[in-house]
């Protein structure tokens, strides 16, 4: 079967915004304790951080990661994760049953994050707590002047601020599981008066509202146009949150679940764009699709974990070559609509939910995920080209699929285009047939694909890893697979 794309580097979409393939980390299961975070493990440095997890970390070259939470934040003083830590106290956590020790918190991460080479994204507690203590962890991070909370950090051992850039005003606060959860109105008018002070006390830092938990929320679009209208002039992004899954063990609509991405993504850009224009102004509100990812392989054990545990293991969903394709498709996604989305998140980095999976006290290894990830990381570098691949398509789930989902990135500064694509058929390959206006060099072509699309990887064994193979003239792209295509630009047709 063919696939025909048309290139015109001139239909550009935008230029992609590094953010938009950021992770988490969140004080759930075994994502710090165990993941990042194991004292007494043969790789941990003195700072008892995991060398072999940030060593692939480092690999991924991720440029955010979300903390402290997740559902975690809304009952969490941030204040506990700081200085003396055998003064830290245990608490019980609430969000996930579990017991919290603090022995990590943002002094810590702010160090494994410079160590692995990634920024922080910081979210507030917006369930517990306020404005107040916002402003106060804002300064504790962030502020050079000889003032209480500035001082508390110095005295901790840090005199140079972190320099936080980029925080979040709570999380998913319209959510019945979420501690002190709000209506739009209540929500509007603390996250509006937090994000004042927060600007107040540092007037370089980006703040991300809380959008719906997902589109299928009951407030969804109420909650977006009162939080927007209360906030607009204060806040630069609105959050998006959604996780997919195949419960019902149906592929082929599992495939196609960036058309729900698409659309939820556009939604809520329309919805932004109409409250600008009501309040008449230019300011465009972007978006952070700050959680997002694979997750149903777990609910099930994850209902036997025993309560009141420390860091015990939650959400470790093993993924299959299926949850690797799907994975692509949303990266691709993400990438087509980098004109709204600048911002977001896998969720999660190690362990939970995550392409990074350890043992305790033992090995590291590589989901299935980890390697459309790696390569959006590696290539997703520069513009986005607006191609429509033609190609045929099915319908599953009462959705009309298209076989091939693709979008193409070009690099003016290496004069390379990256074309990534995912071929969703079980049993054909697809010829891709490039009408490019501009002359194309084949660099290489990268695939993860196999025969069984319920093949895992684990310690012991990588299913399912990355190949190059032979480049063609025109090349194929195999059935149920991930693709890379890099070229490079040689001269104008």
């Amino acid at each position: 079967m063919d696939c025909r794309i048309k290139l015109d580097l001139q239909r550009q979409v935008g230029e992609i915004d590094r953010r938009i393939f950021g992770s988490f980390i969140e004080h759930l299961g075994r994502a710090v304790y165990g993941g990042i975070y194991e004292p007494g493990h043969p790789t941990a440095d003195e700072n008892g951080f995991r060398i072999d997890v940030m060593e692939l970390v480092k690999q991924l070259d991720v440029p955010i990661v979300r903390y402290p939470g997740g559902n975690f934040v809304s009952g969490y003083n941030w204040e506990d994760g700081t200085g003396d830590k055998s003064k830290r106290p245990h608490k019980m956590e609430l969000a996930w049953h579990s017991v919290e020790t603090n022995e990590v918190g943002i002094d810590e991460f702010q160090k494994w994050a410079k160590a692995a080479g990634t920024n922080i994204m910081m979210a507030v507690n917006l369930g517990t707590r306020g404005a107040d203590e916002a402003r106060n962890c804002v300064e504790y991070c962030n502020s050079t002047a000889p003032t209480y909370y500035a001082d508390m950090r110095r005295k901790n051992g840090y005199e140079k601020p972190f320099g936080i850039k980029l925080w979040c005003l709570g999380n998913e606060m319209d959510g019945k599981w979420q501690i002190c959860a709000q209506t739009p109105k209540e929500y509007a008018r603390k996250a509006c008066e937090t994000a004042k002070v927060m600007k107040w006390v540092d007037d370089s830092i980006e703040l991300v509202a809380c959008g719906s938990s997902n589109r299928n929320m009951p407030t969804f679009g109420i909650w977006e146009e009162t939080v927007l209208r209360e906030c607009y002039e204060y806040i630069d992004y609105i959050s998006l949150h959604n996780y997919y899954g195949n419960p019902d063990n149906d592929s082929d609509t599992y495939l196609g679940c960036s058309l729900d991405m698409d659309d939820f993504i556009k939604q809520v850009a329309a919805i932004c764009d109409k409250i600008g224009r009501e309040k008449g102004t230019d300011k465009k509100i972007n978006l952070s699709f700050d959680e997002w990812n694979v997750w149903f392989h777990s609910s099930e054990q994850d209902k036997q974990v025993p309560k009141w545990m420390v860091a015990p293991p939650l959400l470790e969903d093993i993924y299959n070559l299926e949850d690797a394709l799907v994975v692509g498709t949303l990266l691709i996604t993400l990438m087509k609509n980098c004109d709204r989305v600048k911002i977001a998140c896998l969720a999660q980095l190690v362990n939970v939910i995550a392409p990074i999976m350890t043992e305790t006290g033992g090995r590291v290894w590589k989901q299935t995920i980890f390697y459309p990830y790696l390569h959006a990381l590696k290539y997703g570098r520069g513009t986005v080209v607006d191609i429509k691949p033609e190609c045929g398509s099915y319908t599953a789930g009462g959705k009309n699929i298209p076989y091939i989902e693709a979008t193409a990135v070009y690099n003016d500064d290496t004069r390379e285009l990256t074309v990534f694509a995912v071929n969703r058929s079980q049993q054909e390959p697809f010829r891709l047939d490039i009408n490019s206006d501009v002359k194309l060099a084949q660099i290489s072509h990268t695939v993860v694909t196999g025969n069984d699309l319920k093949a895992v990887n684990s310690a012991d064994e990588e299913q399912i890893t990355e190949r190059d193979i032979p480049v063609e003239k025109t090349p194929v792209l195999p059935a149920q697979s991930w693709n890379v295509l890099r070229f490079r630009i040689e001269d104008q047709i």
